[in-house]
């Protein structure tokens, strides 16, 4: 697979190019809601939802008490940006 560059906006990936940068994060797709995905790292772990126009991502038990921790990161921000957003956890 061969990514457009970093500071693209993620609008601009065919769908099989962004599924497949979420696996290279540790995502795991949901068998029934391909839609919904599933990372957990070290000391947290989150549900990602491709929404229309935009990831909603829910932290889970992220907040100081306990709650979960919801955002939302339009799909005309770069990869890059999107990642570290994401992926640098809550």
């Amino acid at each position: 697979m061969t990514l457009p560059s970093a500071d693209t906006p993620l609008y601009n990936h065919p769908l099989p190019d962004i599924e497949a940068w979420l696996v290279e994060h540790g995502c795991q797709q949901d068998d029934r809601n391909l839609h919904y995905w599933h990372v957990k790292k070290a000391g947290w772990e989150a549900e990602i939802v491709m929404e229309i126009d935009s990831f909603a991502v829910r932290y889970l038990n992220a907040g100081e008490d306990g709650r979960d921790i919801q955002r939302s990161f339009k799909y005309s921000l770069s990869r890059q940006d999107l990642e570290a957003a994401i992926f640098s956890g809550p």
